[in-house]
């Protein structure tokens, strides 16, 4: 081996460990603001804890040029149970229904899209909405980089980026109160919950970024969980979400998460 290539291969080996050793940092990094915004959320054992959740409260979604209002009820039995049910008072059509018990799909009425593509998607929306409850989702492994810290309307935020199984995140948690503020992702519009349409007319070829935004920190029960929910894509805001009430370890009917065959 000659003096010049043993001197690229020893660079080359000082540039491998300079960025394993930087990944590291920044899943460390993560992992102790992951562990900040817990303790702001209510701490590990309340969270650990926490077995169902009911959510009722009230969406205003843009359809077109109208804003429709629904009546929401959500009901989560921990790890692996999420079911959504949407009423809208202005129109006849039925409530529809979302969600998933394990791998089987939940939904009325019954999806276009095949089931385990349903599936997935309707958990990747659970995931995005644990991350603002409790920053983190029992229904799917998620690893945390932190990278870097950003300037949001609330003030500086850490940001992290966070990966599952066919889910990609960036979580921007308040570097002042530790809680989750906002959460971003890619995806094309959405044609709105249940298949109703909506959310600004045909879906776009082109991903665009959607956002959520956690406000109104309450206290429920020893945790602290928003109360509104505003979710854009690019920059037009598709839904405000107002949530009534949150009902924490209480008994839930099997029968909601029963998927329809």
């Amino acid at each position: 081996m000659t003096q010049m290539t043993q001197r690229c291969s020893l660079l080359l080996t000082i540039v491998g460990c300079l960025v394993a050793t930087n990944a590291w940092a920044q899943v460390d990094a993560a992992a102790t603001v992951v562990a900040a915004s817990r303790a702001a959320l209510g701490g590990e054992k309340k969270l650990a804890e926490l077995k169902t959740m009911v959510v009722t409260g009230r969406t205003r979604q843009l359809r077109g040029d109208n804003l429709v209002p629904i009546e929401f009820e959500i009901n989560i039995e921990l790890p692996g149970k999420y079911v959504r049910k949407d009423e809208s008072p202005l129109e006849e059509s039925d409530p529809t229904t979302a969600g998933f018990s394990g791998d089987e799909l939940i939904q009325v009425p019954a999806p276009a899209a095949p089931a385990p593509a349903r599936v997935a998607a309707v958990k990747a929306e659970f995931t995005r909405l644990m991350l603002g409850l409790i920053a983190g989702s029992p229904a799917m492994p998620l690893t945390f980089t932190h990278v870097g810290k950003a300037e949001a309307p609330q003030g500086k935020a850490d940001v992290l980026d966070a990966r599952g199984q066919d889910f990609t995140a960036r979580l921007f948690i308040a570097e002042d109160t530790h809680l989750p503020i906002m959460l971003s992702w890619q995806a094309a519009p959405a044609r709105g919950r249940g298949g109703r349409g909506g959310g600004g007319g045909e879906a776009a070829a082109t991903p665009a970024e959607n956002r959520l935004y956690f406000n109104d920190y309450r206290d429920v029960s020893g945790q602290q969980l928003p109360f509104r929910i505003r979710r854009a894509i690019g920059a037009d805001t598709v839904e405000e979400t107002t949530v009534d009430r949150y009902r924490l370890n209480s008994k839930i009917d099997p029968r909601k998460f029963q998927p329809v065959k």
